[in-house]
């Protein structure tokens, strides 16, 4: 891991809102005010023209904007490459607007800290492989040397630990604690068990949706509330883009003032006709009860993998704004048995997490120069993270009944603490084969259409004659920092070929670097 010059930060780059942070010289975390002095950035690009984009708009940014102009979400696509938003002639991908988001952040901060030069990007914990290495390259287009990608629910509960004065202590006994996080945010949904001593830091299971958050909640009221005023008037405002766009911001609005009282109010002007359509907690918890019932079954099964019964969890941490809504705080008390804790603010706690992380990497690499005293650099590097891999690695192999049916074996399971090693024995299918393809997919599924394929290699040039049944090896390495190796070697006549799949690295540097320079000619606000 290597370290540049300048200001070493954490960054939850979210869904609906992105958050910046790093530890001072005490070693609290701080979040790093926007340039009108708020702590959070709405994820939500307004392209004003050519080479001119303002990040986190306010309404009256967005006044007489077309609603095509504005990007909103971009994280559900992250990772996506047939995503593209096309732009005054030139398609965008994911990771560039995500790029630009980070950007904003970076600029912002830079006001208050002076020249950001590393930066720790959180990422939901089901986010996949193209995923978390398209969210490095988003970091990379913007300048920022990506130290590493820790996922959301860890950051969460090291910054919890952290400033419960209990991470890093060697007078405290290692007692330990189990704790739940559930991380509902706008757009991405996960749970993580998590146990913890004053110097040992576990992860033990995790499970996810990367399509789940509150924007679904504030979807199913939309459609609600349209198809109220289709009743009344027969006339749709989903048929018109901007109509629709100021209903979600409408909804969007409600559904957080339903967190803080019993009744919100939708106002509808669309065709010239308006109309205002109450909401409740009630209303909203009957609208939306599949999409809660979805969490719970989540949660259920991440203890269930874990084996930990709901009353052996100390503590529930809650993550993402959209834990806001009272019925998530019921239905996890009824569950637990115990009211989710109320330490942690929703919004900032994964910056704070990831600021806690950045600064662990940074004292084990720095050596004695810091801005931090030496009391809290040695709590910082006694500390040791263990985590999980939240997808499985397999290998593509052939059923050797019938050729023609081809699956995914399971190499790694999901949720192994690592790093871990792993070798297996197969055999070639076919006499006198000459080569061997080696196919690493991600995935639980059998069927390896449903996985994602993560690298491939071959091994070639095997004598003739190499009777069915030859003995191949091979070796899956997946270690802490996400850095994957595979081996594979044919036994009989000991060829071998191997494969590293490292965050970040990109197939095509040309295209990044178009990027980059395509970056650099637009004007962040």
């Amino acid at each position: 891991m290597q370290f540049v010059s300048g200001e070493t930060v954490g960054i939850d780059l979210g869904t609906t809102f992105s958050v910046i942070a790093r530890l001072d010289a005490m070693g609290t975390p701080r979040t790093l005010p926007n340039r009108r002095g708020e702590p959070t950035t709405a994820s939500v690009v307004l392209f004003k023209g050519p080479g001119e984009a303002i990040v986190g708009p306010t309404a009256e940014d967005r006044a007489g904007i077309p609603a095509d102009n504005v990007v909103t979400a971009v994280k559900r696509h992250v990772g996506d490459p047939s995503y593209r938003f096309e732009f005054a002639g030139r398609r965008l991908t994911a990771e560039f607007i995500s790029a630009m988001i980070l950007r904003k952040l970076k600029q912002d901060a830079e006001r208050h800290i002076g020249p950001i030069g590393n930066a720790v990007i959180t990422v939901p914990y089901y986010f996949n492989d193209a995923s978390r290495r398209a969210t490095q390259r988003a970091g990379q287009i913007t300048g920022l040397n990506v130290i590493d990608i820790i996922n959301e629910p860890t950051a969460a509960t090291l910054g919890h630990a952290w400033q419960r004065g209990e991470l890093g202590r060697l007078d405290l006994p290692e007692d330990e604690r189990t704790v739940l996080v559930f991380d509902l945010g706008g757009g991405t949904f996960d749970v993580t068990l998590v146990r913890y001593t004053p110097r040992r830091f576990r992860v033990l299971a995790t499970d996810g949706d990367v399509l789940l958050g509150g924007l679904d909640w504030t979807q199913r009221m939309a459609e609600y509330c349209c198809d109220r005023f289709c009743e009344w008037f027969a006339a749709d405002p989903r048929e018109d883009p901007q109509s629709f766009s100021e209903v979600l911001r409408a909804c969007e609005a409600a559904k957080r003032a339903l967190s803080r009282r019993p009744r919100a109010i939708v106002s509808i002007h669309h065709d010239g006709r308006n109309v205002d359509v109450e909401f409740t907690d009630e209303l909203l918890q009957q609208l939306t009860a599949d999409l809660l019932q979805r969490t719970l079954d989540t949660t259920e099964r991440v203890l269930e993998t874990a084996d930990v019964r709901p009353a052996e969890v100390h503590e529930i941490l809650l993550v993402g704004g959209s834990t806001r809504m009272p019925m998530v705080r019921r239905k996890l008390q009824e569950l637990c048995g115990r009211p989710p804790a109320t330490t942690l603010d929703p919004d900032q706690a994964v910056a704070h997490g990831a600021a806690v992380h950045a600064a662990i990497l940074e004292a084990r690499t720095q050596g004695t120069e810091s801005r931090m005293g030496q009391a809290v650099l040695r709590r910082l590097r006694s500390v040791h993270v263990t985590d999980v891999n939240a997808h499985a690695l397999g290998v593509l192999v052939t059923d050797p009944q019938d050729l023609r049916r081809k699956f995914n074996h399971i190499m790694i399971p999901a949720n192994t603490p690592l790093p871990v090693s792993v070798r297996q024995r197969f055999v070639t299918t076919v006499p006198n084969q000459r080569r061997i393809d080696v196919h690493v997919l991600e995935g639980e599924a059998r069927d390896p259409g449903a996985c994602h394929h993560v690298t491939g290699f071959r091994i070639a040039g095997l004598p003739p004659g190499l009777p069915i049944g030859a003995p191949v090896e091979v070796e899956y390495r997946y270690d802490e920092n996400g850095r994957i190796d595979v081996r594979a070697r044919e036994l009989t006549s000991g060829r071998g070929a191997s494969v590293a799949v490292i965050r970040g690295a990109t197939a095509d540097a040309d295209v990044e670097e178009a990027f980059r320079r395509l970056a650099a000619e637009y004007t962040i606000e």
